[in-house]
């Protein structure tokens, strides 16, 4: 038989297995404590369960309608006017989607053509570039400024052109545990102020922001709700991400366009879920609360590790705390990271491949999103490397 793999033209020549599988294979091969990939180690909610059960026998196992099941986007609609006083038609405006991760490529794939430009901000999600690329886009990253990962605004106004389509934001940020402030909204605002750009505004740790700060969506800011596709996830919110359901919201013309995408990639996600999650949503308390309780585990494990020879400023959201290792190793990151799982059983995510170009500033991201037991563990454990 003829190779073809020769002949084979990849779309995505440079790109590697994404580095959260990379290191949970690592971690599943050697025993390590998985702190790598961003899943919770305890349980979803016993109620929440037993509605997808209920909903299950009650028949709702069929394909959901391609926007989503309507009582969610009424739930959901509901919960954003009750958050952040924004409005968004349910029939029009929300779409259901299988993650978020497909939400951000079909967000990405309506809007992004051959030569357009979008604004990335590195370390950024490794969806992102492989998806503007895949489009035929050019990304144009932004380094955010360590050890705090703060923007720098003068550098994104210089990096702007005729060709910029897009600009993605992460709030709270992946990896870093970064969040905008609402001077970052105001300048943002004004930065695309008479320009047809659009945001993709990747929100999925909305309900993780610490400290009683803010979680600064651009639903709050109308100017900029107008030209955003606002992505969430229900899977990092309920502790349940291999459910795998996650949702836009955007303005019905934009929601036209990203739904051209969304019903050829998946159509629609699982509905016994969507209609459970309905349900679920109705009670705020069921998603309220969520800041106190990541911030407790994030202040155990900071707190932990202070005599240790890892260095770090305390996450302001997410479930990720980055821990600089510069006073232990001039190891790459990811030299570093595999040595640390093989030889101590902690397995962590560099971070230098969220990054378009060669970075290497000793920082390797961490999970906090577990049970108090697994953090216990792996804290003895680094305190002794």
């Amino acid at each position: 038989m003829r190779s073809l793999a020769k002949e084979v033209r990849s779309k995505l020549p440079d790109t590697e297995t994404s580095v959260f599988a990379v290191m949970t294979q690592l971690a599943d091969e050697h025993g390590a404590i998985n702190l790598s990939q961003g899943f919770p180690d305890f349980e979803v909610s016993p109620v929440l369960i037993d509605l997808v059960a209920k909903h299950m026998r009650a028949g709702n196992n069929q394909y959901a309608p391609m926007p989503g099941v309507m009582s969610l986007r009424e739930s959901i609609a509901e919960k954003t006017e009750r958050l952040y006083g924004a409005t968004y038609h349910p029939e029009k405006e929300i779409t259901v989607t299988a993650g978020a991760t497909q939400a951000i490529f079909a967000a990405i794939s309506a809007f992004i053509g051959k030569g357009d430009e979008a604004i990335v901000f590195e370390p950024a999600y490794d969806s992102y570039v492989p998806t503007i690329k895949l489009n035929g886009g050019v990304p144009v990253p932004c380094k955010m400024r360590a050890p705090d990962f703060s923007i720098d605004w003068e550098e994104v106004r210089e990096r702007m052109s005729p060709r910029t389509k897009m600009v993605i934001i992460n709030t709270p940020h992946n990896p870093s545990g970064s969040i905008l402030d609402t001077r970052d909204m105001h300048v943002l605002q004004e930065l695309l102020a008479d320009t047809s750009v659009i945001v993709l505004s990747d929100e999925v740790y909305e309900h993780l922001v610490f400290d009683g700060r803010r979680h600064e969506s651009v639903c709050l800011y109308p100017s900029l709700a107008e030209r955003s596709l606002v992505v969430c996830s229900f899977g990092k919110t309920f502790h349940a991400t291999g459910w795998k359901t996650g949702y836009c919201l955007c303005p019905a013309e934009l929601m036209r366009e990203f739904r051209k995408i969304h019903q050829f990639m998946v159509f629609c996600s699982n509905a016994p879920v969507q209609h459970a999650i309905g349900d679920f949503l109705k009670d705020p308390a069921n998603y309220e609360g969520l800041d106190e309780f990541f911030q407790a585990k994030r202040d155990d494990f900071v707190e932990a590790l202070k005599d240790s020879r890892f260095s770090m400023t305390p996450s302001s959201g997410t479930y990720f705390q980055l821990l600089n290792f510069e006073a232990i190793s001039d190891e790459d990151e990811m030299s570093f990271a595999r040595r640390l799982t093989i030889e101590h059983g902690v397995a962590s995510v560099p971070i230098s491949p969220f990054y378009s170009t060669p970075t290497d500033e000793h920082f390797l991201r961490f999970c906090f999103g577990k049970s108090q037991e697994t953090l216990g563990r792996a804290a003895d454990i680094l305190r002794k490397v």
